[in-house]
Formats: structure tokens, sequence, C-alpha cells
């Protein structure tokens, strides 16, 4: 039966999202006006702040981009906020932007060199727990340096190649062929069956320790979150400077992370401390010896200049030699143009994980410009610093560690160091006291967002990939296998910051 033009627009707004959702973001947009007429802008401001968080809270029903974005663009019809004002505060965080566009897509022609690095470390070491730990440091690391989204993004493609190797072997098939589905376990052999539970717990452990690693990397410098490049340029911090200010609570975090890490490992306590099965870790070196025979000198020349480049980008961020987004796209330029990748569209692949997350950032901004122009958050960044100056830096930590578990860390960060700024330029608080805020704002962001996938877009990326279904990661079980890091990230970070700072 052909729908009417009314059921069509209806089944296209939100698409497949549920009718609650829709239903949901309907109301929203119905109410913001009317409560705009009786209550005025700064209730309906919190109002579009709630149903934001809402958007972004639910990011699994729907990709935030739409709804957020009719929010908005509502926002704006309502005259809460301008078109101007948005530019402006797009404009201002343009090198955060840039940092997204051009560094993600940079890395993303490094990912040979990742890939071969995280694939020795697999088969290289065979105790489980020093396996859990050099991964999740080795994440940290790379976060730190590149970018946690990316990092994560090489995780999940180190996972879905071993699991489509052994599901092959599992279902009768040989290493060589091609076209099998390996979502698709009808076609088991009855004896691979409890190798292959096996394989995914211990998939999962490994992606979980991997994941908490990007963020513990990725709170020390500048470039390891969005964020943290947003945070440096208003508290006017180059990269050595971020890290050596955040380093008195990141380093003891990270100590305490991989601590955690072998506790978790040693106890097999929430799903960790699973093993890799001698009979997959045989088909998996199989395939590891078959793809070294087919890489060509041509290949290995590739991987040579991805490992030059990488030493070049470290240096590059460690001196400050240009922008962030600037020196992105300088490893564009290199890796493209000296490892023969010169076809428009196959450049092209490399933005297409950074961009939908770019254009949702702009829709942060506009959020923010409703947030600055209605002065919504005066009256709580007053009331925190009305407290004892002691306390405030553990205050912003707990307030901006508790948003960032249910909302997106990016957005938190953005609203908090924004108005914390402008306290800081009308010259009510001292630049000592500044920087004290800015360290607990940058970790208060970073660290506790671990607790759902909601907080870290990298967290949030590996729960929405190919991988989560194939090694059965729920939404419940990664909050449930994050809780140990999220306590230990929490408690050590606000100790952190209310006495080492």
């Amino acid at each position: 039966m052909t729908p009417t033009l009314p059921q069509a627009f209806k089944k296209n707004f939100l698409g497949n999202s549920p009718e609650w959702y829709q239903a949901a973001i309907v109301a929203f947009l119905v109410l913001n006006p009317i409560c705009l007429y009786f209550f005025g802008p700064f209730v309906t401001g919190w109002m579009l702040i709630g149903e934001f968080i809402f958007t972004l809270a639910m990011a699994l029903k729907c990709y935030p981009l739409q709804p957020g974005g009719l929010l908005a663009i509502q926002a704006v019809i309502l005259g809460m906020t301008s078109p101007d004002a948005v530019f402006k505060e797009t404009v201002s965080n343009f090198s955060v932007i840039m940092l997204l566009m051009f560094m993600v897509a940079g890395i993303y022609f490094m990912r040979d060199i990742l890939l071969f690095t995280f694939t020795r470390i697999l088969l290289g070491v065979k105790s489980k727990t020093l396996l859990s730990v050099l991964f999740c440091a080795t994440g940290a690391v790379l976060s730190a340096f590149l970018d946690a989204l990316t990092v994560t993004a090489v995780l999940i493609t180190i996972s879905v190649g071993f699991y489509s190797v052994y599901h092959k072997v599992a279902s009768g098939k040989k290493i060589v062929d091609d076209g099998h589905d390996h979502a698709d376990d009808d076609s088991l052999i009855s004896n691979h069956r409890q190798n292959l539970e096996d394989f995914r717990a211990f998939l999962r452990s490994l992606i979980m320790h991997g994941a908490v690693g990007t963020a513990l990397g990725g709170v020390m410098t500048l470039v390891g979150e969005p964020q943290n490049l947003l945070i440096a340029e208003r508290a006017s911090w180059d990269f050595m400077e971020f890290f050596l200010r955040m380093a008195p609570v990141t380093l003891p975090v990270f100590a305490c992370g991989l601590i955690t890490c072998v506790l978790l490992e040693k106890s097999k306590i929430l799903g960790y401390g699973a093993t890799l099965p001698d009979e997959v870790r045989q088909v998996l070196q199989e395939s590891s010896d078959y793809e070294d025979s087919k890489r060509t000198m041509y290949d290995k020349a590739a991987l040579v200049t991805q490992g030059i480049v990488a030493i070049i980008l470290v240096l590059s961020l460690g001196f400050h030699v240009a922008e962030v987004g600037i020196i992105g796209l300088m490893v564009i330029v290199l890796l493209t143009a000296f490892n023969g990748i010169t076809e428009e569209h196959r450049i092209g692949h490399a933005f297409e994980e950074a961009l939908p997350f770019t254009a949702l950032l702009v829709v942060f901004f506009a959020i923010v410009a409703v947030i600055h122009e209605q002065h919504l958050f005066s009256p709580v960044i007053h009331w925190v610093l009305a407290m004892d100056e002691s306390i405030q830096p553990g205050m912003f930590f707990l307030a901006n560690g508790v948003l960032s578990a249910i909302s997106d860390n990016v957005f938190v960060a953005t609203v908090y160091i924004n108005e914390v700024k402008a306290v800081f330029d009308a010259g009510d608080i001292t630049r000592e006291h500044f920087d004290k805020l800015v360290i607990a704002i940058n970790t208060g962001t970073n660290l506790p967002s671990v607790a759902t996938p909601n907080g870290q877009a990298a967290f949030l990326f590996l729960l929405t990939s190919a991988l989560a279904p194939l090694i059965r990661l729920s939404y419940m079980r990664m909050v449930i296998m994050a809780m140990p890091y999220t306590i230990v990230l929490t408690i050590v970070g606000f100790l952190g910051v209310m006495y080492n700072i």
C-alpha cells in the first residue's frame, strides 16, 4: 500500500529512530516557544540545554546532529541567539575545527604503521596481563600525540580483522578464502564454538583496556581530545606548557590506571581476565605470516614513510611549529605524496570519520552562543566562585565530571572554559587561580567521562562500530566494565586537582 504524503513525512522524520524519541523531539520544538512566551529566555535557555543534553545522551537512538541541529535552528529563529553570534563562536574555535578536519584525516593515512604495531604486540606477548597493560599504555601514548578517536578506530580495525580470520576458520574455511560473513554463526563447527566465545571475551577486555588508555593519554596533551585544544587556547598554553600544567594530575592518574588494569586482569572480575585460546593464537599467527609474505617492497617503503612522518608529527607538536590543524594538513600532504595516494576519492575517505563530528561541533557552538547571549551559566559560575577558593577546583572537577558522564565532554568543556575565561577577563579571579580552574575543567571533562559511552566520542564510536555486536559488547556491558576505571580515575583525578596543583 502506497503511503500518503503526511505518512511519508512522518516516516522520514529522524528516520529509523524510535517513535517515542521522534515524539520527544517534536514536543521539545512545540514547548520551547510556549515556554519563551510565558517564562522568558532564561528559563527557556535552560530547557534548551536540557533538551540538547538529552539528544547527546540518546546518541545511540539518533546521531545528535539532526535533533540538536533542529533545536539550534529554533533557538536562532526565536531570537535566543543570532546567526552572527553563532558564526563568531565558530570562528573563535576554528582551530578545533581544523584539528578535527585535518589531524584525524592525517592519522588515517598512518593506519598501516599503527596496525602493524598493535598486531606485533597482540601476537608477540603471551601474558594476558602484560598484553592488557601494553594495549592500555600504547593507546594512551598514541592518543597523547595523535587522536583518541583515530586510535580507537585502529583498535577496532585490528579486532575485527582478527575476529573475522578465526570466524572463517571456525566455519570450516581456509584463511585465504574470500567472501565470508563473520557476523553469521550458523555455519560454525561445534568444536570451535567455545573457542570463539573465549575469543570474544578476550577481545572485549582488551578493547576496553585500549579504549580507557585513549582517555588516559587523551587528557595529557592539547591534541588528545578536541576540547583540549580549545582549553589550551583560552589559557594561552602551547603543547609543552599544557602537558606540564596537567602532569601533576594526569601522570598519577595514568599510573593508577595501569595498576587498575593489572588488578582487573589478575582478579578476573567484571568480564576481565579472559585469555587467548591456543588454537585461536595459532590461526592468527598463520594469518599474520600469510599477510607478511604478501607484503611487497612498496608496502615496506610505505611503512617506513609512515614511521618517519610520525616522528615529524611528534616533533612538530612538541615544538609547536604551527597550529595543530596545519600540522595535520602537513601530515596529509607528506603521507599521500610519498605513498603514491594521488586519486581524489582515495583521499576523500580520510575525512569521513571526522566530518560528522565536526558538523556536530558547530551545533555545540550554536548552543554555546545561546548560553552566552542569555548569560545562563553566570549564576552557577558565580555561585561556585563564591565558595572558598581552595575547594573551587574540586567543585569544577566534579561538576564537569557529572555532566560529561551523561553528555558529550566536548560540549561541557566548551561551556565551562568560556564562562571561566569571561570571569578572568573581567578581573574577578587571578591568573594563578584561573590556571587551577582550567586544569580542573580539562581533567574533569576527560576522566569521569569514561563512565558511559555518552561522555567520550571514542567510546561512542566503539559502541556503534561493527565490532561491538561481534564481540557482544553492549551499552550496559561497557558501563560495567568501565566502572572500576571510572571510580579510580575520578578519585585520583579529584585528589590531584585538590592537592597537587
